[in-house]
């Protein structure tokens, strides 16, 4: 088992109610982490306080509780990484859990493969349902992975592992992106060819849709996925070749999801305008600056 230190990064809002469950679900892996980094981001509803509480489940583990004003889960993780010692970051939000084996199992093949980031299978529960989001299915393609990674999206942040160089050789969360920060940065640490990232096939992550879940903000994270659609076109042409087929086929996907999204809901009008939005963007695409 890889012996290098790791620390879990955890921002925090109005999370009183589930920091407990998150940080239960740290405390029983077969791997321990070295310490996790805590930051409330503003939080009104005693999510410091029920952290605090926590610290009697983390015994050996180093537990560093940080509030600062709200600016985001950008932000929050990047002071959480400042104040970070580790040589590897896990990412885990406070309303998520891990599977016993996640940081195990993570750590093993990202010291097999010589891996900047690591990331594996979930379970998305929403209210009594659990629905398998195999995102390593999506990489089971003969292409290049990160074309696959910009094409198809996604890989959920309490999955990954990633190295504390590489996150902060790009500067970390961009912090104006009111979502999809996550994408963003795994686009930003992959577009260099050397680095190496692996999505493998195991479902070690519970990911619960709340109100203050990304899922739930549907309509901003359509927007925000496409400022990154647009951000990294470049990147995947000069790695893959033609566009504008990858850009048209992120945005059909982001589009997609969206409706998607709504048709679960019932929201007719807003499935509607996201369903006539896309041709123009399709459009308008084709004459975006580069």
């Amino acid at each position: 088992m890889t012996k290098e230190s790791v620390s879990v990064i955890i921002p925090a809002y109005r999370s009183a109610g589930t920091i407990r469950r998150a940080l239960e679900s740290v405390a029983r892996q077969s791997r321990l982490p070295d310490e996790v980094v805590v930051v409330d981001d503003g939080s009104d509803d005693g999510t410091l306080e029920a952290t605090e509480a926590c610290r009697a489940l983390l015994k050996n583990i180093d537990l560093t509780v940080i509030q600062q004003k709200n600016g985001g889960a950008g932000a929050a993780r990047n002071r959480a990484i400042a104040e970070s010692r580790g040589s590897v970051l896990a990412f885990l939000d406070a309303d998520d859990e891990w599977l016993p084996t996640k940081l195990e199992r993570s750590l093993d093949h990202m010291a097999a493969g010589g891996y900047v980031l690591v990331a594996h299978n979930g379970w998305i529960v929403d209210g009594e349902s659990r629905d398998l989001n195999d995102c390593a299915a999506r990489f089971n393609e003969p292409r290049d992975p990160y074309r696959t990674l910009y094409r198809k999206g996604y890989i959920d942040t309490c999955t990954v592992v990633a190295t504390r160089d590489a996150v902060l050789a790009v500067g970390g969360f961009d912090e104006s992106l009111p979502n999809a920060q996550d994408f963003d940065l795994w686009l930003n640490m992959l577009k260099d060819p050397k680095a190496r990232f692996l999505v493998f096939d195991e479902p070690l992550s519970l990911y619960y849709i709340t109100p203050n879940s990304i899922m739930s903000n549907t309509e901003r994270r359509l927007s925000c996925t496409l400022r990154v659609a647009y951000r990294y076109r470049e990147a995947v042409r000069k790695r893959s070749g033609p566009i504008p087929s990858d850009l048209w086929y992120r945005i059909i996907a982001i589009h997609l999801e969206t409706i998607l999204v709504y048709r679960s809901r019932g929201a007719m009008v807003p499935l509607m305008r996201t369903l006539l939005r896309l041709p123009w963007r399709l459009i308008t695409s084709l004459f975006a600056p580069a």
